[in-house]
């Protein structure tokens, strides 16, 4: 059994299909095709259900590839590692966050990479669901998300910070000279909000349910610069983390306008898979967050 192997079962996997799958590992579908075929002669089992095109995994497959995906963590782990010894930092940190924590992301990976000048990062957009996913999965190394909301699942959880939440609105809008503003009033604004598949958005509709109103957002997306660009092209209003103050500012004729305390709270941290090997990539970015002065940086 090759590692290549094993490669191209995982990439079968992420990618869902023969030609992308061969593309992403850099053969031909026909050399990765007879690598896969291969495998399963070695094994002796029947790996992949083919039909005119890939139809997912048998669970003899489904068994394999866990397993394939855990050696080959396990093969960069050790990379990592005497990497590490020879005083050289190397590889690709991974890292899945959601959309509200990726602004937040570089005060992490500019000390890291200012650390090691070597590393580098694979940034993506996740919901906090494909997160989890991915993690079990070794798709990411480390992801930031909500850690004390929807269940994890087995992940080891290091806090960050606690979100804040400001209302963003034309000056020029029915609430833009208030000083203060409820919950309450900020539904009755047109709002331009993250989708309900975000956990963003479904804990700010916890919040309004708490304020006795429900919320029907003119606008929904699932990026933070098509809000923006909605706020400032359309007149509507939004609710933002404090934490995209620092990114992205206040857009020139609009404001923010604090919004109470709700009665909970939700935090920001890094989750990590709970099984498998922790690389010398992950355990360097954990040491940055926790002399990196995240909270008061964002507080400022």
């Amino acid at each position: 059994m090759l590692l290549r192997q094993l490669e191209y079962l995982t990439a079968l996997s992420r990618e869902g299909h023969f030609g992308r799958a061969a593309e992403a590992c850099h053969v031909t579908q026909p050399a990765l095709s007879a690598g896969i075929r291969k495998l399963e002669t070695e094994l002796g089992v029947q790996v992949v259900q083919r039909g005119q095109r890939f139809e997912g995994f048998t669970p003899e497959g489904a068994q394999v590839l866990k397993w394939a995906q855990r050696i080959l963590a396990e093969r960069e782990a050790l990379g990592q590692t005497l990497a590490g010894m020879r005083g050289e930092l190397t590889g690709t940190l991974r890292i899945g966050a959601i959309p509200t924590a990726l602004s937040v992301a570089s005060l992490l990976t500019a000390p890291l990479r200012e650390q090691h000048p070597l590393v580098r990062f694979h940034l993506a957009s996740m919901s906090s669901r494909e997160i989890v996913s991915s993690l079990n999965d070794f798709d990411i190394d480390v992801g930031m998300t909500y850690v004390d909301g929807e269940p994890l699942g087995q992940v080891k959880v290091i806090p960050l910070y606690r979100e804040r939440y400001l209302f963003l609105t034309p000056v020029t809008g029915e609430l833009g000279a208030r000083d203060s503003v409820t919950w309450a009033e900020a539904a009755s604004a047109p709002l331009c909000l993250l989708s309900p598949v975000m956990q963003n958005r479904r804990i700010l509709d916890g919040y309004f349910a708490d304020a006795g109103v429900d919320v029907q957002p003119v606008v929904e997306t699932d990026t933070i610069s098509a809000i923006y660009e909605h706020v400032t092209s359309m007149g509507l209003s939004s609710i933002v983390p404090h934490t995209w103050l620092p990114a992205f500012g206040v857009p020139e004729g609009t404001r923010v306008t604090p919004l109470p305390q709700p009665r909970r709270s939700f935090q920001v941290g890094l989750v990590l898979a709970g099984h498998g090997p922790e690389s010398m990539l992950t355990r360097a970015l954990v040491e940055v967050a926790g002399g990196a002065g995240l909270r008061a940086a964002l507080t400022r």
